[in-house]
């Protein structure tokens, strides 16, 4: 099955048309050490008010993805080689340094997983904010850009805005200074939020706020938003869907419920198993043997079958393609049909 195409419904109910289409997206990073195939042909959809979770372990390749759809890959090392990133009918890989510069913030825009990337300690939140929204609209004069600045605050429910518009982000805790990031990211309310490890900072109770922040964003401007995380638990909280990233690559994806219930690539039921349980005090958690592979060097076969306890000869020879589980729910496993998987 190929998921260059919107994949039915999610959790039940019809899907919108997608304002976000990524097909067979690659981006390499050509270091002295070889080529590093970050992301190497990913592809998938995303409609309005939609939120897709991507998760997977350090390294398979999920902030690079992040960086790649609005055009922020680390240079000179980082290229995105091939695919396209349709955004509104429109490949943002086809526009112009100056005109994506125009669409970054306004159509699409990203928040990072640590806000102290995002903000200047030598500039106050009102200087900064304003020249957010100054990058798109530089016609305004000072006191619209005030009140611009002040809505936003408001909108990522900031108390006391007129007075944090005067702080530098060393006057903030980690929580506040995220929500000042968000507020920047949604100043020009863009149609995707891409969200890199959003609550990574935050403690428990904070991050519990947050994410309770960004659905009611979505519930009042219908933004579509892409969870980057390691956490299920965000995932379970935030998302609808979710596509599960190894070694550069999706290899599952469907509706939260149905991946959670039903896991069918050996890799997705690994992380799952590796969640603490609050109900099982006493039961040791679950660990993944070996390392993933070398970006470098990757197998020819399935590049999670050294890891996988349900591997056979053919994972080792040939890459699987996607099997269609239901309409929603897909899997890049050869044994993705076999449930429950039987032992090697």
């Amino acid at each position: 099955m190929s998921l260059d195409q919107p994949m039915g419904t999610v959790n039940d109910v019809p899907r919108t048309a997608p304002v976000l289409e990524v097909q067979d997206l690659r981006t390499y990073l050509y270091t002295r050490w070889g080529t590093t195939k970050a992301v190497d042909g990913v592809s998938f959809s995303l409609g309005s008010g939609e939120t897709l979770g991507i998760v997977g372990e350090s390294g398979s390749g999920k902030s690079m993805l992040a960086l790649s759809l609005v055009r922020l890959t680390p240079e000179p090392a980082g290229k995105i080689v091939g695919g396209r990133v349709m955004l509104n009918g429109r490949n943002v890989l086809d526009l112009t340094d100056r005109q994506m510069r125009e669409v970054r913030g306004k159509e699409i825009s990203m928040i990072l997983q640590d806000p102290q990337q995002s903000l200047n300690p030598v500039f106050s939140v009102g200087d900064q904010l304003a020249e957010a929204i100054r990058v798109h609209d530089r016609d305004l004069d000072d006191k619209l850009i005030h009140e611009r600045s002040v809505d936003a605050l408001k909108s990522v429910h900031v108390p006391a805005p007129e007075r944090r518009l005067k702080n530098f982000p060393h006057q903030m805790s980690g929580g506040m200074k995220q929500r000042i990031v968000g507020a920047m990211a949604m100043a020009y309310q863009p149609q995707v939020l891409v969200a890199d490890e959003p609550t990574t900072a935050l403690d428990v109770t904070i991050q519990a706020q947050y994410l309770r922040l960004l659905k009611d964003l979505q519930e009042r401007t219908g933004v579509a938003i892409i969870v980057i995380t390691h956490d299920f638990g965000v995932i379970a909280e935030t998302c609808d869907r979710v596509a599960v990233m190894y070694a550069g690559r999706f290899v599952e994806e469907g509706p939260v419920e149905q991946i959670f219930d039903h896991p069918r690539h050996p890799y997705t039921r690994a992380l799952l198993e590796s969640r603490p349980k609050v109900d099982l005090k006493s039961t040791r958690l679950q660990s993944i043997d070996g390392q993933p592979p070398s970006l470098i060097d990757l197998p020819i076969g399935c590049r999670f079958a050294a890891r996988c306890a349900y591997a056979i000869e053919r994972c080792l020879a040939e890459y699987p393609p996607w099997f269609e589980i239901t309409e929603a729910h897909a899997a890049a496993c050869w044994r993705s049909e076999e449930v429950p998987w039987p032992s090697p």
